[in-house]
């Protein structure tokens, strides 16, 4: 068996993890361990004053309205989304969108869970969006995925929401915060967690609400009983201290100091405009890569419904099409492992509920030098697995 040449060059950081995602380029360990209080109470004075930092550099740094609140809370951002469903959902009707395996879940939680009365479920495939015609804009709750981070395709706007909703809009930003426009006129709650385009670490989540999402929390009681991590009132009233440092659990004083570390990268390039724009940077150099080979796609076929964070790739060659599912996802796995074991990339197998393919980071800590060094790998390992397949 004949094996194509391998390139030259490794991309100096092969990290593209879609979560947690690379560090930021100059990362260091001990520069960030002497920023973190270890060994101390969050309650003390100076651990509390850094929480409360990276609460306010957050806000400054996406934007965040006046009279919105943002809070830092336990279990990424699965946490601080199922925080909001079960604290706010029921007492209007709710349309769940779902179009990659988030969205899908959040749906079950809705229906299997919390088995709200009128709730409708609007779906679309991998790599599509749903029809946004379809949702009751005007009177129910809505909740949905900005950046579908294991289907690669995104809203392109929030213009479908009206300004004068009744309901409130409940929107996962977790692979969108810091390298996608937020219009925040059309957004109640929106939540994420740092260790995606910040690049920070796992396990704590950012819980952003709007005025009148705290009416609701204020005003309704869910019929459901609700665990300690989820309650965000006390006697009718928002527990001010979750959004001014006073975390619901005890938060890793090191995450909270590598979470600073990110923010003040990203404040120092110049703030948001400067990350999109180098997760624009990044998908534009794989994307034209795609656009000039002729063996992969990009999954989402609408252009301007394209992440550029999480870019998910179907291998299109009529020979890997032609396989069943498991035999495509073999070839993908190998293609992958022969990457792994070269060090050109790490982590790229597409997620595991959707269709066979690689998933690449785009987000803003990634160097497009990095994603022009990989491309080439790419080539050389989708030849070496085909020369083997054709051997079988």
């Amino acid at each position: 068996m004949t094996f194509p040449e391998k390139p030259q060059a490794l991309p100096a950081r092969a990290e593209f993890s879609s979560g947690p995602c690379p560090k930021r380029p100059g990362w260091s360990l001990t520069a960030v361990a002497e920023k973190a209080w270890l060994g101390r109470s969050h309650r003390a004075s100076g651990p509390k004053a850094q929480l409360k930092q990276v609460i306010d550099l957050t806000a400054t740094l996406l934007g965040v309205p006046e009279g919105y609140k943002v809070g830092i809370v336990p279990a990424s951002d699965t946490g601080a989304f199922e925080m909001a469903m079960w604290s706010m959902l029921g007492a209007r009707p709710v349309d769940m969108l779902a179009w990659e395996s988030f969205g899908a879940g959040w749906a079950t939680d809705a229906t299997k869970q919390l088995k709200l009365d009128d709730c409708r479920v609007i779906t679309a495939e991998y790599g599509v969006l749903p029809d946004f015609a379809q949702v009751r804009t005007a009177d129910a709750d809505i909740c949905f995925t900005q950046n579908g981070t294991t289907s690669g395709a995104k809203i392109p706007n929030f213009d479908w929401i009206p300004d004068d909703r009744a309901g409130l809009t409940f929107v996962d930003a977790t692979s969108a915060a810091f390298a996608q426009d937020i219009d925040w006129a059309k957004v109640d709650v929106l939540t994420f967690s740092w260790q995606k385009v910040m690049g920070g670490e796992g396990g704590h989540g950012v819980l952003i609400l709007s005025p009148r999402a705290v009416e609701r929390l204020e005003s309704y009681v869910p019929p459901r009983p609700l665990p300690k991590i989820f309650r965000l009132t006390k006697g009718g009233k928002l527990i001010e201290g979750v959004f001014k440092g006073e975390t619901i659990n005890t938060p890793s004083m090191l995450c909270v100091a590598d979470a600073l570390d990110a923010l003040e990268w990203v404040e120092g390039l110049g703030g948001v405009a400067a990350t999109r724009a180098r997760a624009d940077a990044n998908f534009a150099a794989i994307q034209s890569w795609v656009d000039a080979t002729d063996w992969v796609e990009n999954l989402v076929a609408d252009p301007a419904a394209r992440s550029n964070t999480s870019v998910c790739l179907s291998v299109v060659d009529p020979a890997v099409a032609a396989l069943d599912d498991a035999g495509q996802r073999a070839f993908v796995k190998k293609m992958v492992t022969m990457l792994e074991k070269e060090g050109a990339a790490l982590d790229i197998n597409g997620y595991r509920d959707a269709p066979a393919g690689l998933r690449i980071w785009c987000g803003a800590t990634v160097d497009t030098a990095d994603v022009e060094a990989l491309t080439p790998w790419l080539d050389w390992a989708f030849a070496a697995a085909k020369a083997e397949l054709a051997s079988a």
